[in-house]
């Protein structure tokens, strides 16, 4: 396979063609929630030019950066006085529709709704203004039906949905396997199944699919129920790194306030070095997180190896990006999109220079 992953894409016809919104990003469900949690701001704590910022991401490991720079208070302490009001939501849609509705400032969000969110504004809503997750997804297999990947000719393989980043992801290695696949209906060499992450699992244990490329926690949770990883998606790409978070601002709250877009990367790059250098107190952290927001903790023998499979990073891998929407392209799903202008990167690269940390790259898709 090339070095490339491909993208969670929206099926692009020409203008008059109908436009079915075929994306979402790597999360588990379709619908915003409506919960916010504001964090606690330290007495006397003086204010940076927002009295809040808002900010959006999922109740997911691959938000992790978000879940722990919250629950540990990080993004807080760079804000000083200025407060979060933190939101969640279910898939990458919702939290566009937030961004675009003003009703968020700044999200952590999969590359291809951010992809999606920018092209259908033509450039305007938003930029991408640093990386926070790589990994985190895995081809898994009945080992009693599939022990090679040869195996999978004529098997049922879940997709998330159709032209999600691992639906396209799998058409792809489909298509450099040589097998043929129609990408709308699934239907061909191997059998795409289109399925809700959130019942994927009930679909394995009653048969009905064979396995399923996905992303963590699904994956995991379909190694708990006896299923084998086959591939990892991470073995495919050089130095196994690909974007499944990014950190996006609307372009409005980015020239409106600065300073505080600068401190939440700011906390974001900490809550990443801290994440890196305490995997265990993280990975606890990121849980009671997670139980706080669904009432619910990962069991240790689904969050243990999701946590291993995800690298949290601050760059946002733009090649990858890039590589992401050439795959969905070729699958049929999306038109070439013009990404000129997706990344600003500047504010990153200002908190990683004062931090002694290297600079990012944006593969040439910076705004000018």
């Amino acid at each position: 396979m090339s070095a490339a992953r491909p993208l969670t894409a929206l099926r692009t016809f020409a203008a008059t063609a109908a436009l079915p919104l075929l994306l979402t990003a790597c999360g588990y469900g379709s619908d915003a929630t409506d919960d916010s949690k504001r964090t606690e701001v330290a007495a006397g704590a003086e204010k940076l030019s927002a009295d809040e910022v808002r900010i959006g991401y999922f109740p997911n490991l691959t938000h992790a950066t978000a879940l722990v720079g919250v629950q540990e208070g990080l993004l807080q302490k760079e804000l000083g006085g200025t407060e979060i009001k933190a939101s969640t939501f279910n898939a990458g849609p919702s939290e566009i529709e937030a961004l675009n509705a003003g009703s968020i400032d700044i999200g952590w969000i999969g590359p291809s709704p951010a992809i999606n969110g920018y092209t259908k504004s033509n450039g305007r809503n938003l930029r991408i203004i640093g990386g926070s997750a790589s990994g985190g997804v895995k081809l898994v297999v009945d080992p009693d039906k599939i022990k090679t990947l040869d195996d999978l000719k004529g098997k049922k393989i879940a997709t998330p949905q159709l032209g999600n980043t691992q639906d396209v992801a799998f058409l792809n290695w489909i298509a450099e396997k040589g097998w043929k696949v129609d990408a709308q209906s699934g239907s061909g060499d191997v059998s795409v199944v289109r399925t809700d992450n959130k019942i994927t699992p009930d679909a394995y244990k009653s048969g009905s699919i064979d396995g399923a490329w996905v992303p963590e926690p699904t994956a995991s949770k379909l190694v708990s129920e006896g299923a084998e990883v086959l591939l990892d998606e991470a073995d495919l790409w050089p130095d196994k790194k690909f974007v499944i978070t990014n950190i996006i601002v609307s372009q409005k709250f980015l020239k409106e306030h600065p300073d505080v877009v600068e401190a939440v990367l700011r906390g974001s790059v900490k809550t990443n070095e801290w994440i890196n250098a305490n995997p265990d107190k993280a990975k606890a952290s990121a849980n009671a997180a997670l139980e706080e927001l669904s009432g619910k903790a990962l069991p240790a023998d689904v969050i243990d190896p999701a946590w291993k499979s995800i690298a949290f990073l601050d760059d946002p891998l733009a090649s990858t990006l890039d590589a992401e929407a050439d795959h969905a392209v070729k699958a049929g799903l999306l038109e070439k999109p013009d990404l000129k202008g997706i990344y600003d990167l500047g504010p990153l690269n200002k908190v990683l220079k004062d931090e002694g940390k290297d600079e990012v790259d944006d593969a040439g898709l910076g705004a000018e």
